[in-house]
């Protein structure tokens, strides 16, 4: 919070003091808590590991939500949360408009927000919900049993590597924005958002606002190498020979495959077959498949097809280990794996055809996992849709809030929360039920509903 309260500072703007009062005040409030539980730690059960993830989001959550609400944004502690809640989780769903005049200390606590989250993403999808088996993420334990999995010794030495890359592409992707053309303060922001695939941008137009092709190559870049996996790109990085492709092949293929698609289709809806067209259409898709959420143009204004197009690879998502939300590559390889094996057995009813995945035998409790997390995931969506629809809300601005929400995208579809509008005319309560789906959605759903079960709270 003393970082933008400084950006504040300098550029003359009072909420400064914002900043600095709610870096004093959360702040203190941390100090006298680790005070307090100063001493050896105890081991964390796993009942005990769950609810720390899920109350670390809402604490985090809430305090983030501190300078937004007490700021000169004068919005409600609801809209506060809302914002907040989207930053940490890499949605990049906002209630805020007139982006282009905000005071700095705002826009950079946006950007900021999303790249602590971003970062805190990776870190417990590869070291705390493999180990607590949910939604078939085990198999990427980093320590699990598997060689090609456990490339270090401790977990610090994992975590100090995977910060160090962070940041290295992290500065590389705002070096590249400030070379082509933004300001040194936009690259900074934009490259926070970027490489956390959350979307935030200062302009209310996102990447459309700067009209060039070579900012949208680089975004596009970007985005995609933070839709693949940390540990791959780790690996890739100090030279290791075994790396797991399957994911990253996957990821490109569906890419190169769908951005085909709408570009052919918009080439014969609106005739525009050139360079720049092929480029939104490479952007967009990328952008939504990363769950980044920014936009070059209104997508929804090419046709039915395009709005029914985005919608549906709204679900896809990056790979495991990456910043990018969504069901992820890795979920969808297993499955088709599994259909595979199943369609094969039918026919052949004593064949042994078990699923796989990088090479590898899909074991039965991963499968099991799996299949729970894709029930609950389709069921979680349609059940907060429906809510939502009870709030008042269309059909179809309730049921893309409820998937762009759980698949932390960012935009939904329909002139009210499309990549052209925001989320600010919802009603309070939808917005605290999206703010709860967001933080489901990065808690791989089963992390979140666990907690509420009767089980889970007996001894």
């Amino acid at each position: 919070m003393l970082i933008p309260a400084f950006a504040d500072l300098a550029a003359g703007n009072p909420d400064w003091k914002v900043f600095a009062v709610s870096a004093l005040c959360i702040g203190g409030a941390g100090l006298m808590v680790e005070a307090g539980l100063s001493g050896p730690t105890p081991d964390l059960k796993s009942r005990e590991t769950f609810l720390l993830v899920n109350l670390a989001w809402f604490a985090f959550s809430g305090a983030c939500a501190v300078p937004l609400w007490a700021s000169g944004l004068h919005i409600s502690y609801t809209d506060a949360f809302f914002e907040a809640a989207s930053g940490l989780t890499t949605t990049g769903s906002t209630v805020l408009s007139g982006l282009d005049d905000l005071p700095p200390g705002i826009l950079l606590w946006r950007s900021l927000t999303q790249w602590i989250g971003g970062l805190g993403i990776v870190v417990i999808g590869i070291l705390l919900l493999p180990a607590m088996r949910i939604g078939g993420q085990q198999l990427f334990s980093i320590e699990s049993s598997e060689k090609h999995v456990k490339p270090y010794g401790r977990v610090e030495h994992f975590v100090r590597r995977l910060l160090s890359l962070y940041l290295l592409i992290t500065v590389a992707c705002a070096s590249l924005y400030f070379m082509a053309g933004m300001t040194a303060f936009e690259a900074i922001n934009h490259a926070f958002t970027t490489v956390s695939t959350g979307g935030f941008s200062t302009r209310d137009s996102s990447m459309g606002g700067f009209d060039s092709l070579v900012i949208d190559w680089i975004a596009i870049a970007f985005m995609a190498i933070s839709s693949l996996p940390f540990l791959f790109l780790i690996n890739l990085a100090e030279g290791r020979r075994q790396l797991e492709l399957q994911q990253v092949t996957w990821f490109f293929a569906l890419a190169g495959v769908l951005t085909l698609i709408i570009f052919a289709v918009t080439r014969v809806n609106t005739g525009q077959g050139d360079f720049a067209q092929f480029t939104h259409a490479v952007f967009n898709v990328v952008s939504v498949m990363s769950t980044t959420g920014y936009a070059t143009q209104d997508y929804l204004l090419w046709g039915s097809f395009a709005l029914s197009f985005f919608f549906l690879i709204t679900f896809i998502g990056g790979c495991n280990g990456s910043t990018a939300g969504g069901f992820k590559i890795f979920r969808i390889i297993i499955l088709l794996s599994f259909i595979r094996s199943r369609l094969r057995l039918a026919v052949r009813p004593n064949r042994v055809s078990p699923a796989y995945f990088e090479g590898e035998i899909v074991r039965p409790s991963t499968i099991d996992s799996l299949l729970i997390f894709s029930i609950l995931y389709a069921a979680t969506a349609a059940i907060f849709g429906l809510v939502y629809a009870a709030f008042g809300l269309d059909f179809e601005t309730a049921l893309s809030a409820s998937i762009t929400a759980l698949a932390n995208v960012g935009p939904g579809i329909g002139p009210v929360i499309g990549p052209s509008g925001n989320f600010s005319s919802l009603p309070d309560m939808v917005k605290w039920l999206l703010s709860l789906e967001m933080i489901l959605g990065r808690l791989e759903i089963i992390g979140g509903i666990l907690i509420l079960t009767p089980d889970f709270w007996r001894e």
